[in-house]
């Protein structure tokens, strides 16, 4: 018998040659472990599928959004109704039953835009539809009327800055990708205050317009004058560049009631599954709850904010508990620079070794393919194969790169990273706009993707082992 014994140990050497135990006593899994671990989720998977795109949480997600929506309205970094968002959810998310539910103090800063309106003077009076862009200075009370000088890029403002003192900038730059052309908005203010402007209009960072305006957070420097600026429409900037270009000499006043008040108190607000094995690993998944001051924010970033919280009620419904804990963040002052998650970083990051993944969905809810992806390539094929699980939906690809400013700070210190991956075609249309509302918003989408967020997140909580990185 003891022969017997020899040769089974002795086929075992092969397959572990050159392995070292664990402290366990077990020997690490190979990669085909690995996949057939994933492939015993399959029935979970399909449940949880079932039941957020067929069964009774079918359009949950878009109904609590609707709710929260059409009560709270937009919530700007420092608003009482970014202070009423995060008092009802605290509140939604207790009812709900969900684990430490809890708010976790930040400050946050605090602009309102005021009253404002840009009117062209010559060559024809026309009324320019105009939203101030985030942390602007005001206009003098009586407002400031200038010459304006169109440029098409920065490089064209250099080569023309003896023109552009004394004169408003606007900058009718073509809308190539949003991580481009969004230099306009966020520079466009100092690079005409360096060569002597008194303001700058620019055009919106949107991919389509019907006269609509698109806001966002712009940035001065300590050592350049502080100029007024707003984003003004694509129409406008067009017809401006127009009229430039045949010589006719453009005059607007522009009258901007902005104010920066000391920042304010708000919250990160947070809610777990909490872990049957490894309760101190987390998951974590996320939204943010803050949105700019016109529409709803209901795509951005109502949307993943909600289907964040849509993957722990399904989880619970489902009457799982994963091995790690899994843990909703709704951030406070995305819009601002993710001013909310750099504190939380701070706060947590001292248990950097313990966050498993972080996840976060903050470029919409539309038709979802996948996932964006950051970390080593073994935890790459680990994501992949947990993308087939979505196979009934078909939703299976991995791309490189996460996405989203809330993470960014885990993931540039190792922490793998995930962004949901959805259809964008017509996600720039709407952004920080007055068009950002429910409208937008499509309840067999959410379930979709509310659907990928749950099995991702919930897979990667319930592995044995923790992403490798």
């Amino acid at each position: 018998m003891k022969y017997v014994f020899l040769i089974f140990f002795m086929n075992l050497l092969p397959q572990y040659a050159g392995k070292s135990l664990r402290r366990d006593g077990s020997y690490p899994k190979t990669f085909e472990d690995i996949k057939n671990e994933i492939a015993g989720y399959t029935d979970i998977a399909k449940a949880i599928i079932d039941l957020a795109v067929h069964g009774k949480a079918q359009n949950r997600s878009y109904e609590r959004l609707a709710v929260f929506a059409d009560t709270i309205g937009p919530r700007l970094s420092g608003s009482k109704n970014l202070d009423a968002a995060i008092k009802y959810m605290l509140s939604a998310l207790q009812e709900d039953g969900l684990e430490n539910v809890h708010l976790e103090p930040v400050k946050v800063p605090h602009w309102e835009r005021g009253e404002e309106f840009a009117m062209m003077l010559e060559p024809r009076n026309h009324s320019i539809a105009i939203l101030g862009l985030g942390s602007s200075v005001a206009t003098p009370p009586e407002g400031i009327t200038a010459e304006v000088i169109v440029v098409a890029s920065f490089d064209e403002l250099h080569k023309r800055a003896q023109e552009a003192k004394g004169k408003i900038v606007v900058y009718n730059e073509p809308f190539i990708n949003y991580g481009e052309t969004v230099r306009y908005r966020s520079q466009g203010a100092v690079e005409a205050a360096k060569v002597g402007a008194v303001a700058s209009l620019i055009r919106s960072v949107a991919s389509f317009s019907i006269h609509s305006p698109h806001t966002g957070w712009q940035d001065y420097q300590p050592d350049v004058p502080r100029i007024p600026t707003a984003c003004i429409s694509v129409e406008d900037a067009e017809m401006m560049s127009r009229m430039s270009f045949r010589g006719t000499k453009i005059i607007v006043h522009l009258k901007m009631g902005a104010k920066t008040y000391p920042d304010s108190p708000s919250f990160n607000t947070v809610a777990e599954i909490v872990g049957s094995k490894y309760p101190e690993q987390i998951v974590l998944v996320s939204g943010h709850l803050d949105s700019w001051d016109v529409g709803q924010g209901a795509m951005d970033d109502g949307g993943g904010a909600f289907i964040s919280w849509e993957a722990l009620s399904l989880i619970k419904d489902l009457g799982l508990r994963p091995k790690r804990t899994l843990r909703l963040v709704l951030w406070t002052a995305e819009e601002q620079g993710g001013i909310g998650a750099e504190q939380y970083y701070q706060l947590h990051k001292e248990n950097i070794s313990n966050f498993d993944i972080v996840m976060e969905s903050d470029e919409g809810t539309f038709w979802p393919s996948g996932l964006g992806f950051t970390g080593n390539a073994k935890a790459r094929d680990i994501v992949k194969e947990i993308m087939t699980l979505l196979q009934p939906i078909n939703v299976t690809d991995v791309y490189d790169n996460a996405d989203g400013t809330d993470i960014d700070y885990w993931m540039r210190n190792g922490v793998p990273g995930a962004s949901l991956h959805d259809d964008l075609s017509k996600y720039f249309w709407f952004h920080h706009s007055q068009g950002d509302t429910m409208t937008v918003q499509d309840p067999n989408q959410m379930n979709l993707c509310a659907a990928v967020w749950t099995v991702v997140s919930y897979v990667i909580a319930d592995m044995e082992e923790m992403l490798p990185r």
